[in-house]
């Protein structure tokens, strides 16, 4: 029989095993569905290279905020250097504090939950964005074109961390972890994805260092880990998640063999102390790209990947195909880490992941940013509204594209 159709013509999902229950570390979610960490530029200035969340912030997640539902922060700086964009809000004063405080006692009076994702851009930033300070990476590569503020990458260079830096920063990721707890999160996402610091480690292409940090994989992974534990025991395992995207090619990321590299950060982090042990993994589909399509991406990847089966079962990467989170979930699976899959799901595919085990809930992006109410519409079978993409980091003023996407019953009344 064909499926039951709302009398706008969708399928409902209310009845679908996106609307189950999922305990996600200390959480009980309600849905699976995840507002994304979406980087929208809309921050208020502090002083010279901070800034922090103002009302129109407050007033952003908490449209969004639906009871039981997880919602994931923007990207926010741990430091005051640690920041590659104008407009992004930190973590480390006090009236970046104050201000997530308002954000997350907005959220919680409507009963949801909130994360907040923490991050360093390494080489993606300029000196100027650092008060003339030099970028730092894995290694002195740079990233090809120009940074936001027009600063050619390959004129000003980062230079490789020492291992001093490195601990420090993993300190910064361990104290950043305990503010957001003082600002009233539930938890914290841990930025390792998408061509940022702990991936400039990661990915081979970009790390050419000689010492404990370079080299293998065992010692490319060895930043991420350490940082994964500083936070976890920061604030207690039960309450953190990290991104990845080993299939990124994002600012000049392209690792040479992400199926076995990321098969063995799975089994590193499956295998953690029970301390250490994260609530979740997050990663981005290797059909997402920020410039080819879906075809070109997974064409691309074709060409080089190699079979991931090493310390995998081999029926699910022949079932999965090569490139395919699928390994990397059953991986975490063994060591009770539930698994978050991003990139490219809509009210059409979304389902089908859940319902094959293949993941336990689905991050979504850009239709949040147009739908403040989105397990409402996906859970009834209502039209979605359409976003543009041309405020997405930004705008004039900064509530369009950012506050003015309606809910469905104030769409309707209009």
């Amino acid at each position: 029989m064909p499926s039951r159709l709302s009398p706008s013509g969708f399928k409902p999902l209310a009845d679908t095993a996106i609307f189950t229950p999922v305990q996600l570390g200390s959480l009980k979610l309600n849905h699976r569905i995840i507002q994304a960490p979406l980087t929208r530029m809309r921050g208020v200035k502090e002083s010279e290279g901070v800034w922090g969340p103002g009302d129109i912030a407050v007033e952003y997640y908490s449209q969004r905020a639906n009871k039981g539902g997880l919602q994931l922060t923007e990207a926010t700086n741990i430091s005051l250097l640690a920041s590659g964009y104008p407009g992004i809000p930190g973590v480390f004063t006090p009236a970046q504090i104050a201000g997530w405080k308002r954000v997350t006692d907005a959220v919680h009076a409507k009963g949801g939950f909130i994360y907040c994702q923490i991050w360093h851009v390494g080489r993606a930033s300029s000196s100027k964005l650092l008060g003339g300070k030099q970028t730092v990476s894995s290694s002195d590569i740079p990233i090809k074109g120009n940074a936001v503020d027009g600063t050619d990458y390959a004129a000003d260079p980062p230079r490789p961390m020492t291992v001093e830096e490195i601990q420090e920063i993993v300190k910064d990721f361990g104290a950043a972890a305990k503010k957001c707890i003082e600002a009233g999160f539930d938890g914290v996402e841990i930025h390792g994805a998408n061509g940022y610091l702990l991936e400039q480690f990661l990915h081979d292409n970009v790390n050419k260092r000689t010492d404990a940090y370079g080299g293998s994989v065992e010692n490319r992974c060895r930043f991420p880990l350490e940082v994964i534990k500083s936070v976890t025991s920061a604030i207690g395992a039960d309450k953190v998640g990290i991104r990845l995207s080993p299939y990124n090619y994002f600012q000049d990321t392209k690792d040479s063999n992400p199926n076995v590299h990321w098969a063995y950060l799975c089994n590193q982090i499956a295998t953690l102390p029970s301390e250490n042990q994260m609530a979740y993994v997050h990663m981005v589909e290797p059909r997402f790209d920020e410039v080819l399509d879906e075809q070109g991406k997974m064409d691309a990847l074709a060409a080089y990947s190699k079979d991931p089966t090493e310390g995998v079962e081999a029926e699910v990467t022949a079932k999965a195909g090569i490139n395919s989170l699928v390994p990397f979930q059953r991986i975490l699976a063994k060591g009770g880490v539930k698994f978050l899959a991003a990139g490219n799901f809509d009210r059409d595919n979304m389902e089908t992941k859940i319902a094959s085990g293949d993941a336990d809930a689905i991050v979504m992006g850009r239709l949040f940013i147009a739908n403040p109410d989105l397990p409402k519409r996906l859970a009834e079978g209502l039209p979605l509204n359409k976003y543009d993409r041309t405020t997405f980091y930004g705008a004039d003023p900064p509530t369009k594209g950012y506050t003015d996407y309606p809910a469905y019953e104030a769409e309707v009344a209009a």
